[in-house]
């Protein structure tokens, strides 16, 4: 598996190398998009956002004039974007309610995680949808590969592919006929990628392991971790880490005493602006890991080696390759 990333990584170097030059997209314009078929007669005259990645993603592609509406927010927007964005109407912090959706009367609906509009979508489904004539595209990071009728949220059955986030990257700007700006987009974020992982051979000769903590429904309840196969697995299998936590679900609950006795050299802490649980709230997380009678005696929490990435960071968006950055860079300065 390790070998493979490295691979992946090579190819991803040499193609941030190439010179692009796409042609304007031809409509009508077919896609398969997570088990459906989209056809598009023409570029979109606005969109609504169901998830913080698809919106930085648009603003990245020079189209934050046409979006009418974003949602499910983790953290504020990335400082370029925050004259744009405070142009556009928020709908909801978390999940909007389908009306205030299709009351835009967008051209698009882009999603960040399929369980929003799935078969059992919290803000509606597929099919309500587009029996209304307004498309949903689902970024494929969150279904290629992946069951999301099993687990709280979701559960891989094949390992995260960052292929999946370029290909969401590369499938809107072609909806939106912004070709060359998605090409730039993308081999900038391959460029960085590889320039980070460059040291994860070393790494892995280390035996560094790792655990990535999202939040946890309350203090004293099982914190939500990443799992093997997932996005945050990803990110520490690139750098040359070993995940800790053995469940495929996306984020598993898993108790302390189990954490402890792992005993991993990093702790990866999800920083979010978010308070939809306790332990969103970052200096509840650190205060809890200095106090708890388990936590504490962590190898990581007595050294001090815990790195802090924004929650949007840990999952499969342009911060993530921001993330894997900062995690890169703490992981090396740790003696």
């Amino acid at each position: 598996m390790f070998v493979s990333r490295l691979a992946l990584v090579g190819a991803a170097l040499a193609l941030s190398s190439m010179t692009y030059a796409a042609g304007p997209t031809q409509y009508p314009l077919t896609l398969e998009n997570c088990g459906q078929q989209l056809m598009f007669a023409k570029s979109p005259g606005s969109a609504v956002t169901i998830g913080q990645a698809g919106t930085e993603i648009l603003y990245s592609l020079g189209l934050g004039e046409r979006l009418a509406g974003t949602s499910l927010w983790f953290s504020h927007v990335l400082p370029e974007f925050e004259a744009q964005n405070a142009k556009v109407p928020r709908l909801a912090d978390n999940d909007p309610s389908f009306e205030s959706v299709i009351n835009k009367r967008p051209g698009l609906v882009a999603v960040q995680f399929e369980w929003m509009v799935g078969e059992q979508g919290v803000v509606g489904t597929r099919k309500q949808f587009h029996d209304l004539n307004i498309p949903t595209y689902i970024m494929p990071t969150d279904c290629e590969g992946k069951d999301n009728l099993v687990g709280a949220d979701g559960t891989r059955l094949q390992p995260f592919q960052i292929d999946s986030l370029y290909k969401s990257i590369d499938q809107l700007a072609q909806i939106f006929d912004v070709q060359d700006q998605g090409d730039a987009l993308v081999a900038d974020l391959r460029k960085r990628l590889a320039t980070a992982v460059a040291g994860a051979e070393q790494r892995q000769a280390k035996d560094i392991s790792a655990l990535f903590w999202f939040s946890s429904p309350d203090m004293d309840l099982d914190p939500y971790v990443a799992g093997q196969k997932g996005v945050a697995d990803y990110m520490m299998k690139s750098l040359g880490l070993r995940n800790v936590v053995e469940s495929s679900e996306e984020w598993p609950s898993v108790g302390w005493e189990t954490l402890a006795k792992a005993n991993p050299s990093v702790l990866v802490l999800a920083r979010m602006d978010r308070r939809r649980f306790p332990a969103d709230d970052v200096e509840k997380k650190l205060e809890f890991l200095r106090n708890d009678p388990v936590a504490k005696h962590m190898d990581a929490v007595k050294n001090g080696r815990i790195v802090i990435i924004d929650a949007d960071g840990m999952q499969a968006s342009l911060r993530m390759i921001s993330g894997i950055e900062t995690l890169a860079k703490a992981v090396d300065g740790f003696q």
